[in-house]
């Protein structure tokens, strides 16, 4: 009887240690984020002045007012809630302009989506607006699929989309549903 005592006993320790030793885990991740709420910044940042240098030569430089830090998330991103302006530099060092009152810059993909009354102005005078602007600074790319008037030297331009490098040299309109001629 002894013996069957001792070995329920056994079975009973040995049952709760295995229990506590799946029970336990690292936590180190969720200690981290004690007092920070997932919807909440990280950090805000005043007059953000951020450039982009390739070879020691810069290629744009983001300029806000107001710029919220929301690295803790799991699909880390900055958001410019008080509008942004980013200048895009060519190889010649020609600047262009882009304005938005609205940009989530998004940090994994290197993606910078501009919402809301995007004006962009070329070195060379010309004029695009749109609701909402992408700028891919891993392709160096430009585009949307938004309604978007496009403003050269001799014409005006309406259409559903944007596409253009970051020099501008191949700036085109998607499906033009107008074109505007202007007379000198």
């Amino acid at each position: 009887m002894k013996k069957k005592v001792t070995y329920y006993i056994l079975n009973i320790v040995t049952v709760i240690t295995v229990t506590m030793f799946f029970s336990c885990n690292d936590n180190f991740k969720q200690v981290q984020k004690i007092g920070i709420s997932e919807n909440e910044p990280i950090g805000v940042e005043f007059n953000t002045n951020l450039k982009y240098t390739d070879s020691g030569r810069v290629t744009a430089n983001l300029l806000s007012n107001k710029s919220l830090d929301y690295s803790n998330r799991d699909f880390p991103f900055y958001e410019f809630v008080e509008g942004v302006t980013l200048h895009i530099y060519d190889k010649n060092n020609n600047k262009s302009t882009i304005i938005a009152d609205y940009a989530i810059a998004y940090t994994e993909t290197d993606l910078i989506d501009m919402q809301s009354n995007v004006v962009i102005t070329t070195h060379d005078n010309r004029v695009l607006k749109t609701d909402q602007l992408f700028y891919d600074q891993k392709k160096e790319w430009l585009y949307t699929n938004k309604p978007v008037s496009f403003k050269t030297e001799e014409d005006i331009i309406n259409g559903n989309g944007f596409d253009s490098n970051r020099d501008f040299t191949n700036a085109e309109v998607l499906e033009v549903t107008g074109i505007i001629t202007l007379e000198d």
